[in-house]
């Protein structure tokens, strides 16, 4: 049987940007922390390449700024440019003017970065929820074409329960969802991000296996290049947050390197293209 076609995303963020430290760490007092994502990336580009594996890079304008030649390193490994707005902001803190300048304000300096269009949108924790989704007809303004930011299952943090799980149209954009997979009449995030950290691996292959055999549908993988570098400085923050951000660090490479083994991924415009979706 032919593997399908799946999606495989970063989030270029680094470790001090998180939701879970918004709380901890204020936007004016990040040039105080020591910038390690570069060299996580590089080990990210060096992992793809290995596999002759393509993905989508969300990259944030604020880590576009402060390392200018990055953007354009990812670009010209054959990898596809999305924007994660400028300053990891959680879009309900953001009024719909405030929002527009952010989008624009990274989207425009990842073209000029890297001289590629940048037609990709990811929110920064997935805040694009029910109450925020204006912010869709924004990036449509904009001249965004597919989304990735509405997670289809309930979070303290984001989510909108009842959406999709699958790409589908909305706001004239394609909007494809982060995967979960139906246990016990609940949704479950299954291949990204702490999920991916926590869960074994056997019951990530388990869910993408299924979603592609049994559901018919493309899996998207999402992951942060913080979260293959286990020797991060440690913030002092609620124990919460802390069990989220560090839980696994040291494993996710391993699992990451797994997945390209045994499914077979590309860019979230390529799987888009192969798509035949209607509203």
């Amino acid at each position: 049987m032919k593997k399908k076609l799946n999606v495989l995303t970063v989030d270029v963020e680094d470790y001090f940007h998180v939701e879970a430290f918004a709380s901890s760490i204020a936007v004016a007092d990040w040039p105080e922390y020591e910038l390690r994502v570069e060299n996580s990336v590089e080990r990210i580009l060096e992992l793809f390449s290995r596999y002759q594996v393509k993905a989508t890079f969300f990259i944030l304008g604020w880590v576009a700024e402060k390392t200018p030649g990055l953007a354009g390193r990812i670009a010209g490994a054959g990898h596809e440019i999305g924007c994660h707005g400028y300053a990891h902001q959680h879009i309900l803190r953001q009024t719909p003017a405030e929002f527009r300048e952010d989008v624009r304000r990274a989207r425009r300096m990842l073209i000029d970065q890297t001289g590629q269009a940048v037609e990709c949108y990811r929110a920064p924790s997935f805040s694009i929820t029910k109450k925020t989704l204006w912010a869709l007809d924004i990036l449509a303004e904009e001249g965004f074409t597919i989304d990735s930011s509405i997670f289809p299952a309930q979070h303290d943090l984001y989510g909108i329960a009842d959406a999709p799980r699958f790409l589908h149209k909305r706001n004239g954009l394609f909007e494809f969802p982060p995967s979960t997979i139906l246990k016990a009449g609940t949704r479950v995030g299954v291949a990204g991000g702490g999920y991916l950290r926590l869960f074994p691996y056997r019951f990530t292959r388990w869910a993408i296996r299924h979603i592609n055999e049994k559901e018919g549908q493309p899996a998207m993988v999402y992951f942060h290049p913080w979260e293959i570098d286990p020797g991060q400085p440690r913030i002092a923050a609620p124990v919460k947050s802390r069990l989220r951000h560090y839980t696994n660090l040291g494993k996710m490479h391993g699992k990451i390197e797994r997945l390209l083994q045994d499914f077979h991924f590309s860019t979230i415009s390529d799987v888009c293209a192969a798509s035949d979706c209607s509203e």
